[in-house]
This record gives structure tokens, C-alpha cells and sequence, in this order.
């Protein structure tokens, strides 16, 4: 949830800074940057020194970003530093996803990891509620209010979390180095920059795109924005439903293309509620294909599996920073978002073929209790 607030609240913070459209695509991506890029330390962390600990640690430091742009951020240099700061919560699945992972038996770990996973909802809370406490408040404020949601979290996290006493050793950094070299790993990251990075991307800057393009109202455009993100938030179960069904490679060939279709017909900027339906759609396929990407991965990736799920996490997550800033520049430059939209598409059916074809992906799936194990 914190590290896509500058997000909920980007049309009241670039409105009082006067920022441009480029600024304000970089002002809400940078918190996504650092959460992607800090998910291999983290885990690393975590495996080291365990999870309980480097959890508590980093919710512990929130504190900092939240109170520095309660208090004192009032340009766009020091939203960019402190923005960097706050994505550290978006590093938060690294710990919090072994963590769950080895407190429970693996007959639950579906139960257990689909709920953790619905982390990514926060984004929908996000955005309802930040609007309506910025109107009543001041967007700053906001900032600081939401220090006390992250203290009872804190407190329960202290209290409730537990390390397993069987934490299996963690993966050396020569394993991430070596895995570096397997080319299908690069394409499991353009696939997921596309995929986890349109949602969490968009989720981000739609606020500031209903705003500039529609000149809606912002608890308007937060209540848009959250339909977008709840849409594709409770697609991404289904997603991996769909990969164990028809196949993995074909389900994300498919929903590929149809990414890059609804990004074509974003590009024609059609009246609002067009444009709200063609967004929510492509959001559904895009959680869709967040489930297939990792219905695949340990097919591939059977005894590494642990690794190239934080390397894939990490570098894909960046297709979440591209999003925001590429729209933002180009809508600088032309004055229309119709091109970034554009470009989006082509990447997007650019990637669906290489998907489709393949199939070498798709092996014998490891079973629950021998992938916990590789993890």
C-alpha cells in the first residue's frame, strides 16, 4: 500500500508543486524502482538473518519516508530521494512471502500464499481512500496519518510473525550471478515487466491520466484507479487457474496479444467511460498474466527455482517503473498520451510471439512440497 501512495496522492502533490507531466510520471515511479530492485537484498536478508527480523527492520524504517514528506518534502528532488525510501515497502514480498511459505504445512501453501499475495489490493486501498483523507487533510498530512496503520502493523508483525526453526540455508549470491546467464531468464523478465509492471505501473500513474486527460475530480480518478487495480488484482489467481489448463506459454501468448490490443485501443483516447472499461479490461489480462508468468517459472526453473523467482520479481518489476515515466516524457514531449500508449502496445505484441513459441517451458511441474523445498 505505502509504496504506491505517492501515486494515490500524485494529483494534489504535482498540483501544489506545479509539476509537468514528465516530472509527474518520475515523481510516482521511482518508489517502484527501488521496491523492485530491493527485493534480492532483501530476500538474501531475510534468508541470512531471518525473516522476522529483516521484516521487522524494514517496516520499522518506513517510519522515515513517511514522516520526511509529512514534514519537509516541498520539491521534486527531495520527493525523488524520499520516494526511493518509501519503495522499500514494495521490497516487503522478499520477506514476507518465504516467511509465510515455511510457517505452514504444504498442504496450505496455496491458502497460505494466495493470501499473502493479496498484498497487491493495497493498491486499491490506496487509492480509494488517499483522495478523501487528502481533501479533508492536506495531501502532507496524509503522510503522517499513515504512520499508525504502519505502527499496528509493526506491533503485529513483533508479535505474531515467527521464523520456522527448519529454515532451509539460503542461496548463495554466486546462484543469482550464475542464473544470469540462462537467456529464458531474461524473457521470464520482459514478460513480467510487462505484465506485473503494466499493473503496478498503471495503478500508479492513472490517477494523474484521468486527471490530465479528463479533468475528472481526484476521488474520482482514485475510484477509477481502484476498480483498474482490484480488477487485475483478483485476475491473478485465475491466471495461473487458466496456465495449469491449457498450458502456460499458451495462456500468456494470448493474453499478451490482447494487452497489446487494449493499449491500441487506449491509444485512441475515447470518452471516459470507454476508456475506464478498456482500461479495467486490459488490467484483468494483465493480473491474468501475472499467474501465467509463474505458472511457468518453475517448470523452467525446477532446481532454481528460489532464485529465479527474486531475480524475475526484481528485474521485471522495473516494467513498473518504465510505464509511469514513459507516458509522463511523451506526453511532455507531444502533448498527448496517444503515442505512449502506442509503444506500450507494440512491446506488448512484440512479447506475445516469443511466448507462444516457447514450449520448451513447459515440463513436468515440480510438486508443492519438492518446489518449497528448492525455494
Amino acid at each position: 500500500m505505502l509504496w504506491v501512495l505517492l501515486g494515490g496522492l500524485g494529483i494534489y502533490i504535482t498540483e501544489s508543486l506545479g509539476l509537468n507531466a514528465a516530472q509527474k510520471g518520475l515523481m510516482v515511479a521511482v518508489p517502484i524502482l527501488s521496491g523492485s530492485l530491493l527485493r534480492v537484498p532483501l530476500g538474501l536478508l531475510g534468508d541470512r538473518f531471518g525473516g522476522k527480523r529483516v521484516g521487522a527492520a524494514m517496516l520499522a524504517f518506513l517510519f522515515l519516508p513517511l514522516t520526511l514528506l509529512w514534514l519537509t518534502a516541498a520539491s521534486l528532488p527531495a520527493l525523488l530521494v524520499i520516494g526511493l525510501m518509501l519503495g522499500t515497502a514494495g521490497a516487503s514480498f522478499a520477506v514476507a512471502l518465504p516467511l509465510a511459505s515455511r510457517s505452514y504445512p504444504p498442504q496450505r501453501q496455496g491458502l497460505v500464499m494466495g493470501i499473502a499475495a493479496a498484498g497487491n489490493s493495497g493498491a486499491v486501498i490506496t487509492n480509494l481512500l488517499a483522495p478523501l483523507l487528502a481533501e479533508r487533510i492536506g495531501w502532507r498530512n496524509v503522510f503522517g496519518l499513515a504512520t499508525g496503520p504502519l505502527a499496528i502493523v509493526l506491533i503485529a508483525f513483533v508479535l505474531l510473525a515467527r521464523d520456522n526453526t527448519a529454515q532451509p540455508k539460503g542461496q548463495p549470491i554466486s546462484n543469482y550471478l550464475c542464473i544470469l546467464k540462462q537467456s529464458d531468464l531474461w524473457w521470464f523478465c520482459l514478460f513480467y515487466s510487462v505484465t506485473f509492471g503494466g499493473y503496478v505501473g498503471l495503478s500508479s500513474f492513472l490517477p494523474l491520466f484521468y486527471r490530465d486527460q479528463y479533468s475528472v475530480a481526484p476521488i474520482t480518478a482514485g475510484y477509477l484507479t481502484a476498480l483498474t487495480a482490484l480488477s487485475g488484482s483478483l485476475a491473478r489467481p485465475l491466471g495461473g487457474y487458466l496456465a495449469d489448463r491449457a498450458g502456460g506459454a499458451r495462456v500468456l501468448s494470448v493474453l499478451l496479444a490482447l494487452i497489446g490490443a487494449a493499449y491500441l485501443l487506449a491509444a485512441q483516447l475515447p470518452s471516459l467511460e470507454l476508456m475506464t472499461a478498456i482500461i479495467t479490461g486490459g488490467s484483468v489480462c494483465l493480473g491474468l498474466g501475472n499467474g501465467a508468468v509463474f505458472q511457468l517459472v518453475p517448470q523452467r526453473f525446477r532446481h532454481q527455482l528460489g532464485v529465479a523467482t527474486g531475480v524475475i520479481g526484481a528485474i521485471g518489476g522495473v516494467g513498473g517503473f518504465l510505464l509511469p515515466n514513459l507516458l509522463g516524457q511523451i506526453k511532455q514531449a507531444s502533448g498527448s498520451f496517444r503515442h505512449g500508449f502506442l509503444v506500450l502496445a507494440l512491446a506488448a505484441l512484440i512479447c506475445a510471439w516469443p511466448a507462444r513459441a516457447s514450449q520448451r517451458w513447459q515440463r513436468s511441474v515440480p510438486s508443492p512440497v519438492e518446489a518449497l523445498e528448492e525455494i
